[in-house]
């Protein structure tokens, strides 16, 4: 009898491993290995946007548009408006359904944070069914209102991601 080894530990060869992530672990992972490309201090969100049939079909993740330099550009969260990142970052949502050149009826968006009211307009525009986010950090501001309130106008599905506790480590 073979067994495999460590992750594998117990199974008897040529029975199917029971340990495998589900497919919201794996497209939340996904989008938050997809933050970690972002360049911000303080704020690092991750999207990735999937079919119906669970295939990737874009990401994204927040930082400056193509072209504006992340060292030239401020990264500074209070001051005059141009002098904060907030008047130049696009969003890891935006990014991801820019990122994508083909139709998006239907999918479904994985993403780290709870999307603003200016995603959730361009969530709902490109067709985006269903919302998955991983936290919802600014609940209760008018910006996380609002699109609560058009996510539930256009028919849109949105839940929280619900933790399982399981750590996944990645050499790269």
């Amino acid at each position: 009898m073979t067994v495999f080894l460590e992750q594998n530990k117990g199974y008897v060869m040529g029975d199917k491993r029971t340990d495998y992530i589900s497919w919201d672990e794996y497209f939340m992972a996904v989008a938050k290995l997809a933050g970690m490309r972002s360049k911000d201090p303080n704020t690092q969100v991750g999207a990735c946007i999937v079919s119906q049939k669970n295939k990737i079909l874009s990401m994204g993740y927040n930082g400056f548009p193509i072209g504006c330099s992340d060292d030239e550009f401020p990264w500074a969260r209070v001051g005059e408006t141009q002098e904060t990142k907030y008047a130049y970052v696009c969003h890891a949502e935006l990014n991801a359904i820019l990122n994508y050149r083909g139709n998006l009826e239907g999918a479904k968006l994985y993403v780290s944070m709870f999307p603003c009211n200016e995603c959730a307009k361009a969530i709902i525009q490109a067709g985006i069914k269903t919302v998955v986010y991983g936290n919802n950090k600014y609940d209760g501001t008018p910006s996380v209102v609002a699109s609560k309130r058009m996510f539930k106008a256009a028919g849109v599905e949105v839940y929280e991601y619900q933790y399982s506790g399981k750590e996944l480590k990645l050499e790269v």
